[in-house]
């Protein structure tokens, strides 16, 4: 049964959200956004947070800082802050999707679904290597040669992905189906960011063996020589 870590202070929806994901069969515990969300979290060790930005003691950003610190569980943001500026400052502080209020239930469901489904299969257990760079899937770690590369939970999914299809051109719509899910609701800023970001973390793999490249004019790819 997967475990699911409600961060929200207002009790309706809360409780809301948390008879559907029960009747789908998740396990959900409700935290109001106090002292206790990070070491409930720390404790419980959920395999995916749904968090409102809006707390009463918190920023909700302090606290996906925190998880992100912690490592790459899944993190679903739920907020009336719902403009796209707010939208991008959270998905590149690491969440892995962004719900505005006020919103369906059975879209907050759908959404885990497609989350912990993306989820699954990142972990699925193997290994890539390109030359110096060696992903290891089961892990959730990449190594160039011998150091360890710090990366967002989305740049590593797009990183996963580009990997298994070397040599591939995929377009920013592509991308966004494929990593980010088809019902993202960002634009193609978010792809070219997650790129950038990418690109960085890559600076130390020799371009002798690979790099990600631009296609003009129809997107991405991961070239490996």
């Amino acid at each position: 049964m997967k475990r699911i870590l409600l961060i929200e202070d207002e009790m309706p929806i809360a409780r809301l959200v948390q008879v559907y994901l029960e009747r789908a069969g998740y396990e959900v515990k409700w935290n109001e956004g106090d002292h206790e969300a990070i070491p409930t979290f720390f404790s419980w060790k959920p395999d995916l947070v749904l968090l409102d930005l809006m707390l009463p003691n918190h920023d909700g950003l302090d606290i996906l800082d925190q998880i992100r610190q912690y490592g790459s569980c899944p993190v679903i943001i739920i907020t009336a802050r719902g403009t796209v500026p707010d939208k991008l400052q959270g998905l590149a502080q690491g969440a892995d999707d962004y719900i505005a209020k006020p919103f369906d239930p059975e879209e907050v469901l759908a959404r885990v679904q497609a989350v912990l489904r993306r989820s699954s299969y990142l972990s699925e257990a193997d290994t890539i290597r390109l030359g110096t760079l060696s992903i290891d899937v089961s892990a959730q770690n990449a190594l160039i040669g011998k150091a360890p590369l710090s990366l967002m939970p989305r740049d590593w999914q797009l990183l996963v992905f580009l990997a298994r299809h070397p040599n591939q051109c995929f377009s920013r719509d592509q991308l966004l189906d494929q990593v980010w899910g088809m019902d993202f609701e960002g634009g193609d800023r978010s792809v070219d960011t997650a790129v950038k970001r990418l690109r960085k973390s890559l600076l130390p793999w020799p371009t002798s063996e690979g790099e990600i490249s631009t296609i003009r004019g129809m997107g991405y790819s991961l070239r490996v020589y």
